[in-house]
């Protein structure tokens, strides 16, 4: 027996926001080994001319390289996740070191708000009860979040009409 009444309820709506990221792993090593090779050929050029302090130069380029990356990936873990019900709004921020922080809203009293620039698109998109806003969906872009903030303005519409019941 659920022990929380919102698993009771049916789930308008439910999203999980993660950061993009382009370098898949084969990505990564193709990437790695291409500058890598093409760094450690050079480092080989210039030591042969004598110029033996930049051979350790390059390599410590292709270090930096692979530590950025890697801390860009472990950055990637980090996500949100919004889930509507007709009587929970439920925002959950997780960040990448596994740090959770957890909003429950009444979906009637929330308000959708979304700062716009003309030339870009929506810029920040953000929660709005009483005088407290609540900033979501940074990890998408301006025509992602058109999208996301149609989808969830619908399922706060929805939650607002309130539960619907067919005759059988």
């Amino acid at each position: 027996m659920p022990d929380n009444h919102t698993e009771l309820e049916p789930t308008i709506f439910s999203a999980t926001i993660t950061p993009h990221r382009s370098l898949n792993s084969t990505g990564f090593l193709i990437l790695m080994v291409a500058f890598g090779g093409v760094s450690f050929i050079t480092g080989i050029a210039f030591l042969m001319m004598g110029a033996w302090p930049v051979f350790g130069f390059f390599g410590l380029d292709v270090a930096l390289l692979y530590g950025a990356i890697k801390l860009n990936n472990r950055y990637a873990r980090a996500f949100e996740e919004v889930i509507v019900t007709p009587s929970v709004l439920t925002v959950r921020k997780v960040s990448h070191r596994g740090q959770i922080r957890e909003w429950q809203l009444n979906p009637l009293w929330v308000r959708l708000d979304k700062e716009t620039i003309e030339d870009f698109g929506i810029a920040r998109l953000f929660l709005v009860m009483r005088d407290k806003q609540l900033t979501i969906a940074n990890y998408l872009g301006p025509h992602e979040r058109e999208g996301f903030a149609d989808a969830l303005g619908r399922a706060l519409a929805e939650a607002k009409r309130g539960p619907v019941r067919t005759a059988i």
